[in-house]
This record gives C-alpha cells, structure tokens and sequence, in this order.
C-alpha cells in the first residue's frame, strides 16, 4: 500500500504540472497557489469517475451538497458592509447581487476582491456605499451554465483571471470557485491514476 501511495504521489505531481502548463504563463502563478489549496484540503467530498470530456460543472454542484453549495445573495441597494460580513459569517468569497423586489433578476456579483480594491484601498465607507456602487454589473457578468464542461470552466476562469463565477439555467442555481473547479479536475486525474495503477498490479484481468 505504501509503494501504491507514491505512485500516487508521483503521478499527482506529473499531474498537477502538465495542467499548469496548459495555462498560460501569467496564469502560473495564481494557479500554482490553487493547486496547493486544493492539496491541502483533506475533506473534500469524492467525485464519481466520469472522465474529464464527461464532468460538468453540474456535478462540481452535486458534490458540493446542499450546505456547502448553497446559493447566497444580497441586494444591489444593501450596504456594502452588510455584504461583507455575509461572505464572512459564510466563508464564501462572492454572492450574487439581486435586484431589489425581485430575486428573480441578477444584478451582477460582488467579492472579496471589489471590497478590497474598491472599499480599503480606496480608503472608502462600506457603512455608507452601496453594494450596487462596486458590484460588477449583469453587462459584464461572466457565468457558465450547469452543462458546461469543467475543462471549459476552468480555461475561462483563467481567461478572464476571475474567481467565481455564477451557475445560470435560466435562473441562478450556483456558484462555482476555482477551488471547486480544480478540485474536480485534479479528483478525476487521480482516480485515473489509481485505476492504471491497480492494473498494473494485476488486480484486473
């Protein structure tokens, strides 16, 4: 068992690179950062084997279950700190903005990353700026459907150095991470591996 899990070991490695340098050079870095994240989360739930050409971002949903994947959202006239302390409360990194009155209707989606650069950097209220001031608006909303190929979701994430992104059938039924996606990624790899490794074992005929 031993000698299986360095196998393992290794080829998670050979792994985790060939992926990276798939990406593009300015996209290394960041990568590199999600990988050790991922690596260092014992707890993440076990994905069916599909095969990478079979994974959607509709099973990424699934594993996540109903806690962790629950959807959280504010209003684009909620004050920016109240946003905040929401992500917080729920260790969520993002949450859908909703038009007030109706949930129905996104608005767009707020971060970390907008209250870091648009509320501490510039040395503004969040008490007194609304979520809607900051927010990136429904015009330039970047989303994936839940049929959308990981390997998809992953390449535009990284295209367009973002984050989280939005889950849309129509209406909003999630949200997905780069944490998620890679997490997914690297999950199918390594039962991939371990299948070729219980056959060179012997242990199919």
């Amino acid at each position: 068992m031993q000698g299986v899990a360095q196998a393992l070991r290794f080829h998670g490695n050979k792994i985790k690179h060939a992926i990276l340098q798939q990406m593009k050079a300015k996209d290394m870095f960041q990568w590199s950062n999600v990988f050790a994240r991922f690596e260092s989360d014992s707890s993440a739930p076990s994905m069916a084997i599909k095969g990478l050409e079979n994974t959607t971002v509709a099973d990424i949903l699934n594993t996540k279950g109903d806690e962790a994947g629950a959807l959280y959202w504010c209003h684009s006239n909620d004050y920016v700190y109240a946003a905040a302390k929401q992500m917080t409360d729920n260790r969520v990194g993002a949450l859908v903005v909703v038009k007030p009155g109706d949930e129905r209707l996104v608005a767009g989606i707020i971060t970390e990353r907008d209250y870091l650069r648009k509320i501490i950097v510039q040395g503004r209220s969040s008490q007194a700026t609304r979520v809607g001031e900051i927010m990136t608006n429904e015009n330039q909303l970047v989303s994936v459907s839940s049929d959308t190929n990981i390997l998809q979701a992953m390449q535009l994430m990284t295209d367009k150095r973002i984050r989280h992104v939005p889950v849309i059938d129509h209406k909003v039924v999630g949200m997905i991470s780069i944490v998620d996606v890679v997490r997914a990624v690297v999950g199918q790899q390594r039962d991939e591996v371990k299948k070729l490794n219980e056959f060179i074992r012997g242990d199919y005929y």
